[in-house]
């Protein structure tokens, strides 16, 4: 039997880090943010709050770490989800929005968005953060091929317009869901990409498909 190798210190520190901010994000989801508190994270994580703060200097840097790592894993899952496709299909591609939006672990996005409001600390770290999501949301639009037929100027606000759309959704969606709307708004975007009108003027028949 092949003893299981013993890992390193790096390796050791990059674990527990990983760990706690793991348990951070899973935090900030279930109980929001202010009961997100290190005693929590580290309940959670498996450490002692000593053991957190060899890592961290700070909860908000651990906070941070958290919303961090959100925009990492939401840009692999997009893209794995892109990648899944058959080929390149508009509607497709806002569902893949859609479900990045409502997925478990951007709860902890939105919670630290709605902090920010109120606690200048956290909004003044986290605003660096949204900043650079935001070009690399941008940066995703401008690789996808319907980017050729459009000006960048144009692309870039859609594409913000549409996930800043798509956000608000996941949040109404916490107490109300409305399938049908949402469904047909998917095809409204597409028709609106494709600079088709949203609906027939003499019919008055809704945007179907």
């Amino acid at each position: 039997m092949t003893a299981t190798p013993r890992r390193t210190q790096a390796e050791r520190r990059e674990g527990t880090i990983a760990a706690i901010v793991d348990a951070a994000v899973e935090a900030l989801g279930e109980v929001g943010y202010a009961r997100t508190t290190t005693t929590e994270i580290a309940r959670r994580a498996g450490v002692s709050q000593g053991g957190l703060f060899r890592h961290f200097d700070s909860r908000l840097d651990v906070i941070l770490a958290a919303a961090d790592a959100v925009r990492a894993r939401q840009f692999v899952d997009f893209r794995a989800g892109l990648g899944a496709l058959t080929e390149f299909d508009v509607a497709a591609v806002v569902r893949l929005l859609r479900r990045a939006t409502r997925a478990p672990v951007n709860a902890a996005w939105y919670e630290l968005l709605v902090a920010a409001r109120t606690d200048p600390d956290l909004r003044a770290r986290l605003s660096l953060l949204a900043d650079r999501y935001h070009r690399e949301i941008i940066e995703m639009g401008r690789a996808l091929p319907i980017a050729a037929e459009m000006p960048s100027d144009e692309l870039d606000t859609i594409v913000i317009g549409i996930v800043h759309m798509l956000d608000g959704e996941a949040l109404t969606a916490t107490v109300h869901v409305d399938t049908a709307r949402e469904d047909l708004r998917v095809i409204q975007l597409v028709r609106i990409l494709a600079g088709e009108p949203l609906f027939d003027r003499e019919s008055g028949d809704g945007a179907q498909g």
